[in-house]
């Protein structure tokens, strides 16, 4: 092998390892799906609405429907993948770190931020009802730039 070669080998594709992580899921890996898991895994950890994953898929030419994408990430979200960050009724994000975190709401820019779990303590949760187990709390602060 020249040193041209040796400089230059293909970095191999992430599709292969995203095909079997769907299918460990109980997810057919469908061109779709893989598509979108190789946008929302292969780089670092995010934060991402449907409709930025759209904007992203078709800037990307992966030829997918908005409807097609919420299906997708909340198939993901089941599939314990990702994980949901509703901000209000209306607007969720799903975030690719699925640990024991919190979240800060940046509302002027629509955008979430991580807050370590070991900066906020949660005390005296309420007895849940009879038969049930809690099983995770969510804790969204609402940020906006001071005036």
């Amino acid at each position: 092998m020249t040193e041209r070669s040796l400089n230059h080998r293909p970095i191999p594709s992430r599709r292969p390892c995203l095909t079997a992580v769907l299918r460990m899921a109980g997810l057919r890996p469908t061109r779709q799906r893989v598509a979108l898991a190789e946008m929302l895994f292969s780089g670092p950890h995010r934060h991402v609405s449907a409709e930025q994953l759209h904007d992203e898929a078709q800037s990307s030419r992966v030829n997918v429907s908005l409807a097609t994408i919420y299906n997708s990430l909340h198939q993901f979200r089941e599939a314990g993948l990702l994980r949901e960050v509703a901000v209000d009724a209306s607007r969720s994000y799903f975030d690719t770190d699925t640990s024991d975190h919190h979240h800060f709401y940046l509302e002027d820019e629509q955008r979430v931020i991580d807050i370590p779990a070991s900066s906020i303590v949660i005390q005296n949760l309420p007895e849940p009802p009879a038969g049930m187990d809690i099983t995770h709390v969510d804790v969204v602060v609402r940020v906006k730039k001071a005036r």
